[in-house]
């Protein structure tokens, strides 16, 4: 009988201020176990890069979608992180017979799908999509930090901490802020845009 291709389903970036949002869908291959999977969350960032190296290695397939922040602010968050979610699983070269996805809410996929609440925690596949996604926009924001080193973004990626918010305050939005955002509304009202 042929064995279902499950697919783990995880966004990163639904509440920062700057960025978009990113999801990952990961298939494992289930003759190679990774070991120390886990939220991506309750990882460092050294133990992520080298789990993020592992996983594309040697999962069956992965993709990565995003929402832009002009997305964001077009459908909002929500809708968003379920337009990423899409576009990852529908990226994947191996169509899955299902999705275990993050979460308590599911948008529609062209396959089963079941969310997990706690999955990125519980399910390896979910981790393994959780640490792909984390990294890829990690990486992103710190690409975003070198065109505007004022806001922080290498270190808060994005994330509304007491520097981040002082410094819209102080410059204004850039184009990579989510303009549907309160703190970045109150910013732009400040600097009359």
């Amino acid at each position: 009988m042929k064995q279902l291709l499950v697919t783990g389903v995880d966004e990163v970036g639904r509440g920062p201020l700057a960025g978009p949002v990113v999801a990952a869908a990961v298939i494992l291959d289930r003759d190679y176990a990774i070991e120390g999977l886990d939220d991506s969350k309750r990882l460092s960032a050294n133990r992520r890069q080298l789990l993020d190296n592992e996983i594309r290695s040697h999962a069956l397939c992965f993709s990565i979608g995003q929402a832009t922040v002009h997305e964001i602010d077009e459908l909002n968050i929500l809708q968003a992180t379920f337009l990423a979610m899409q576009r990852a699983v529908a990226g994947l070269t191996r169509k899955p017979d299902k999705a275990l996805v993050d979460g308590n809410r599911l948008p529609d996929f062209a396959c089963q799908a079941e969310a997990v609440v706690g999955g990125d925690g519980l399910v390896a596949e979910i981790s393994a999509a959780s640490i792909i996604a984390k990294v890829y926009r990690d990486r992103l924001m710190a690409e975003l930090h070198q065109q505007y080193p004022d806001y922080g973004f290498i270190n808060n990626q994005g994330y509304p901490t007491q520097m981040h918010r002082q410094a819209l305050r102080e410059y204004g939005p850039t184009p990579c802020h989510r303009r549907s955002f309160a703190p970045v509304r109150e910013a732009m009202r400040l600097h009359g845009f």
